[in-house]
């Protein structure tokens, strides 16, 4: 199969996951990632751009080395998405509320000094990007159409709220860091599927 092919079958796979459907609102630093609102006034991105972006932060995640990567959350439904994202690639996970002082205090015994961080939502996550900022340590983060993302190293553009997108984002980005690494053909599937990713909601959560 092309790799144009292969492209074309990928975004088949996920138009169905909600991954390019953003907010209501738009910031000046997502502007250029959107194509257009839906009848029911929400932002849509493009996701040419969404794949092209997966594919550099694939390039730059193996270039920095996957195993000196923090990827971090205080969303819950990026849970499941990262530890997965963690297990097929060998990077790091923090998950839950981060603490301060994590990348600045070395003092501090949960302190760590990872090369490169990976966030879900410049919003939740702002703690972290703060202090990678001042450590000097760059930042990929996964960006809606409402999100400012002035202190974002590379924006992955895409909905970062829904359970089916979170999934579709790190399910993606992981398998384009296994291709690059070549342990991954094109053509080949990964051990997990999209669903495999996503955070189930537990019954306890419905009532």
């Amino acid at each position: 199969m092309s790799q144009q092919a292969e492209t074309e079958d990928i975004k088949k796979k996920i138009l169905s996951t909600g991954i390019r459907v953003g907010t209501q609102v738009k910031t000046k630093f997502m502007k250029p990632f959107i194509t257009k609102a839906s009848p029911e006034g929400l932002y849509m991105i493009d996701l040419d751009i969404s794949l092209e972006r997966i594919k550099t932060a694939a390039k730059f995640i193996n270039r920095i080395g996957v195993d000196k990567v923090i990827v971090c959350s205080g969303r819950e439904y990026a849970n499941m998405p990262i530890e997965k994202f963690c297990e097929l690639t060998g990077a790091s996970a923090k998950l839950g509320r981060f603490m301060p002082g994590t990348l600045t205090n070395p003092s501090l015994p949960y302190y760590i000094e990872p090369k490169l961080l990976l966030i879900s939502d410049p919003q939740v996550d702002d703690q972290a990007i703060t202090e990678a900022t001042n450590a000097g340590i760059p930042v990929i983060g996964v960006a809606n159409t409402d999100n400012i993302t002035s202190k974002v190293d590379l924006v992955i553009p895409a909905n970062n709220r829904g359970r089916k997108a979170l999934a579709t984002v790190y399910w993606l980005l992981a398998r384009e860091i296994l291709i690059e690494k070549g342990d991954l053909k094109e053509d080949e599937s990964m051990k997990y599927e999209i669903d495999d990713f996503e955070t189930k909601i537990s019954d306890e959560a419905l009532d």
